[in-house]
């Protein structure tokens, strides 16, 4: 099935942004319900290691090896249910063993990851948390997989929908457990394996209607097991990478009681552009850049490559600047509430600030993965992703006594804008990206005027009325009002500058 890029794209982004939206949701009563300090702050460590290990071992490196390798015998029809199948067994059991070994030695998983906790409370009740979250990575893990068939089946919607469910479980916890004056954390927490359970569930279903049937099955080893081990191990290694630019954040950030909480506040608001566009285009363009590579229509290949870009840079450039210029109107009216006080949420703002101006690097890199995923090459990726994360360790670390908990968004920042640098560069040698660039310049360069205009605008009335915002109302009122004046405005200066992105048309 060939589906056009524009609509996958719209589907997988006005989900993901629903997630998001969604998972804004649970973070503003998280904010509210406990805000920041050592029960955030566990419960944010605990539910951050399955999440670690499944994009180290599942969500990336699966992705990226098996994505290609299941178009491929999906186009031409060669026998991808027996290839599916098999997979599914080798990765349900390394799965098994890893939540096995994890459950068992979850103390000193803790340790490694949030060393700063062993002298307090916060140590105890991460183990706890996380003997009860960590099986969600088998769930996950095992979504993700069927997350790959429906894409290259063309089938984006259920895929993109499913990470909805995980935020509608846990929004509903916490409802339910305030609303009868529960323990909410434990509602929270025992959340998280169940809407793991619903996720799979959901995804399996959807399958079956592909055609492709998943059962229990013996794993076999045979080459082509092989080979996807072999295309997913460089990806692993990066996707870890990234995952210990992470741990390097969290160790740094545990020294200091509320810093993760912080950090992490921060790191969901940035992720609502992130997801909108950046993973949506990464999400629909790898399977599609795949079978067009494949088939040697390398025509498609750069004009499916060609409205990628565009689509990235629409976003990325006005979401950077609202979130550099307008920081702190955004974060009080979504989580000075409650628990979370004035203070808090200057702090919240500082880090949501620095991550802004990396925001373009992260998702331009969702727009160049897929240029080396495509073509079966993950180790190039795996090596500037070392760089990555020696600058970022060197960076954290060494700015810690200097600039304390914020060093770690600087870090993260810096160093992703290091290995998008990296990977534009070697890409060019594709074509698609050195053509979408030269075809686009003349766009971008509009674009970013718009921005920088809608930015000193938005920036120019906060600094006139935001100190007057006193109430939470006055708050969020005033942040929903300068959101619709820096979106009316960006798309008037993109009209008068004639920067929209071209009209894609449907190619297949």
């Amino acid at each position: 099935m060939q589906v056009n890029l524009t609509k996958g794209v719209i589907t997988v982004g006005s989900w993901t942004l629903l997630s998001r939206v969604l998972g804004m949701v649970r973070e503003i009563l998280l904010s509210t319900f406990i805000g920041a300090g050592p029960l955030l702050d566990a419960f944010v460590a605990a539910f951050r290691l399955p999440n670690i290990f499944r994009r180290f071992f599942a969500e990336g490196a699966f992705n990226a090896a098996f994505v290609p390798l299941f178009a491929k015998r999906y186009e031409s029809k060669m026998e991808p249910n027996e290839f599916a199948n098999n997979v599914f067994a080798n990765l349900l059991t390394i799965l098994l063993i890893l939540t096995s070994i994890a459950m068992i030695f979850m103390p000193g998983l803790v340790f490694l990851t949030a060393a700063g906790f062993a002298p307090d409370e916060r140590f105890d009740l991460t183990v706890e948390f996380g003997r009860v979250m960590f099986p969600y990575i088998l769930l996950i893990s095992l979504a993700a997989l069927f997350s790959g068939i429906l894409n290259t089946a063309g089938r984006f919607a259920v895929a993109a929908a499913a990470p909805v469910i995980l935020n509608i479980v846990i929004v509903a916890a916490l409802l339910i457990a305030w609303a009868i004056s529960s323990d909410i954390i434990v509602w929270l927490v025992w959340s998280i394996p169940t809407a793991g359970i619903l996720q799979l569930s959901l995804l399996w279903l959807a399958t079956r209607r592909t055609g492709i049937k998943i059962t229990l099955a013996v794993p076999k080893w045979n080459k082509d097991i092989a080979k996807l081990i072999k295309i997913a191990i460089p990806a692993a290694l990066a996707g870890g990478v990234l995952q210990i630019n992470l741990l390097v954040g969290q160790l740094v950030a545990s020294q200091e009681t509320g810093a993760i909480s912080f950090l992490y506040f921060a790191d969901r608001l940035y992720q609502l552009p992130l997801g909108m566009a950046g993973i949506a285009v990464g999400t629909v363009l790898l399977p599609k850049l795949s079978r067009h590579l494949k088939s040697g229509d390398s025509t498609k290949a750069q004009h499916t490559y060609s409205q990628s870009a565009e689509m990235i840079w629409f976003v990325a450039l006005p979401s950077s600047f609202a979130l550099c210029l307008i920081p702190l109107p955004l974060v009080s009216a979504l989580f000075e509430h409650g628990k979370t006080t004035k203070d808090d949420a200057l702090a919240i703002s500082y880090a949501t600030a620095i991550y802004g101006i990396g925001l373009p690097a992260f998702m331009i890199q969702k727009l160049l993965q897929p240029l080396y995923f495509a073509r079966e090459d993950t180790k190039t990726p795996l090596r500037f992703a070392l760089v990555s994360m020696i600058l970022n360790a060197i960076l954290a670390i060494g700015l810690l006594q200097i600039m304390g908990w914020i060093a770690v968004a600087i870090a993260a920042s810096v160093s992703a804008w290091v290995t998008t640098i990296l990977l534009w560069l070697r890409a060019k040698q594709f074509g698609q990206a050195a053509s979408a660039l030269k075809t686009s310049t003349g766009r971008i360069r509009r674009t970013f005027f718009a921005s920088l205009a809608m930015g000193f605008i938005l920036w120019a009335i906060n600094q006139n009325l935001q100190s007057t915002m006193e109430t939470s109302i006055e708050r969020v009122l005033f942040a929903v009002a300068l959101i619709f004046i820096g979106a009316s405005t960006y798309l008037i200066f993109i009209y008068l500058l004639k920067a929209f992105p071209k009209n894609f048309e449907k190619v297949g």
